[in-house]
């Protein structure tokens, strides 16, 4: 959380106190209005894509509409809203104008736009995942998604016959590489010669592009095609080549039934339940939420047919390992692409240096811009 400094800050700070949750442009007290913990909460949904994307955007519209559900709660939502910060600055305006008084915004480029509305509207409140920025109205949050990766890459690296599986990724930011990284670490726990061969796409959501990606690495003899994309293309392109698929985001197995085993997936519902109520009560506080398996914001879905017959129980053994700290992922020994130790023997790496991955581990072939 941002320090506040300087006494014209903290008198800053005591008028803003009693401050309305509810949307500008409505100072009536049903609406919360000079109350700390409002009655009426209206959240306003920013989504990167649409939330027919069957990914991503489409896990956290499963998120609102539990949230909709458990706490009877009105939302509004927009899709397919560009990482712009004016665009951002544009759609949060207009969900406040509607009477929103918490905005949650769901992608990584959102957060400079979200910041600067959160400085604007005090009264608000802010949620935003992926990022790292916080404000005296404003969260972020994410979840060890890596966890689940490794798990999916032990069941990958028992698939491969080849030893070359294929990973599309979307952008080179430390949350994808961390990702990749981590689901390499779980493939070459059970098979250490297998390597993990990298395509960019530099988009988050674009079906065809994220196929096309994966054409080129099946062209390239990779027998299982993985994913950091907010779509089922690659998937697809797996199952039209006969081969086999880790998903992303949500249990994807109808999209390519004969090609997917399994995939690292969000349970944002509770999460969000959680802060509204937090909200409601008088309670909140921003923070850095950042948690795991053991929370169950992150989880792997259920292994299919397709998947090998002692994944389940290897994949089980790991969960519990890393649930109860005994197995932290990136624990040294780690070495990097060039073979490089980075990472000494029982050192742990930190969150900041989770944070900030720019470097790939022994077992990857790929680029990372510099």
């Amino acid at each position: 959380m941002k320090k506040i400094k300087g006494l014209s800050l903290v008198l800053s700070l005591v008028m803003i106190l009693g401050l309305v949750f509810a949307g500008c442009g409505s100072s009536d007290k049903e609406n919360g209005k000079g109350n700390e913990n409002p009655k009426d909460i209206k959240v306003g949904f920013l989504y990167v894509g649409p939330i027919g994307d069957g990914g991503w955007s489409y896990s956290h519209n499963e998120g609102r509409e539990y949230l909709e559900k458990e706490l009877k709660v009105k939302t509004v939502y927009k899709e397919s809203v560009k990482e712009d910060s004016a665009e951002v600055q544009k759609v949060v305006e207009d969900m406040i104008n509607q009477g929103c008084n918490v905005i949650i915004g769901t992608s990584f480029g959102f957060m400079d736009g979200m910041e600067k509305e959160a400085k604007k509207h005090p009264e608000v409140k802010f949620l935003h995942c992926s990022g790292y920025k916080t404000a005296d109205n404003m969260s972020n949050y994410f979840g060890r998604i890596y966890q689940a990766r490794y798990l999916s890459g032990i069941v990958a690296g028992l698939k491969t016959k080849t030893n070359k599986i294929g990973y599309v990724g979307a952008f080179e930011i430390p949350e994808v590489v961390r990702g990749i990284n981590a689901f390499t670490l779980g493939v070459r726990s059970v098979n250490p010669n297998a390597v993990v061969k990298v395509n960019w796409t530099h988009t988050w959501y674009d079906p065809a592009k994220e196929k096309e990606a994966a054409k080129a690495l099946l062209d390239q003899g990779v027998d299982v095609i993985a994913q950091h994309q907010d779509t089922a293309g690659p998937q697809q392109a797996a199952e039209e080549k006969g081969v086999f698929s880790i998903g992303y985001n949500t249990d994807m197995k109808d999209k390519a039934p004969k090609a997917y085993m399994t995939a690292p997936i969000w349970n944002w519902g509770p999460f969000y339940v959680k802060q509204i109520k937090a909200i409601k009560e008088g309670t909140w506080k921003p923070e850095s939420y950042w948690k795991g398996l053991e929370d169950g914001i992150v989880e792997l879905a259920p292994l299919t047919e397709n998947a090998p017959e002692n994944a389940k129980e290897l994949v089980e053994k790991a969960k519990k390992d890393i649930v109860s700290g005994k197995n932290k992922i990136f624990q040294g020994p780690i070495k990097d692409q060039s073979g490089k130790v980075r990472i000494e023997k029982d050192q742990v790496m930190s969150d900041k240096e989770l944070l900030q991955f720019d470097w790939f581990v022994e077992g990857v072939e790929g680029q990372l811009k510099k």
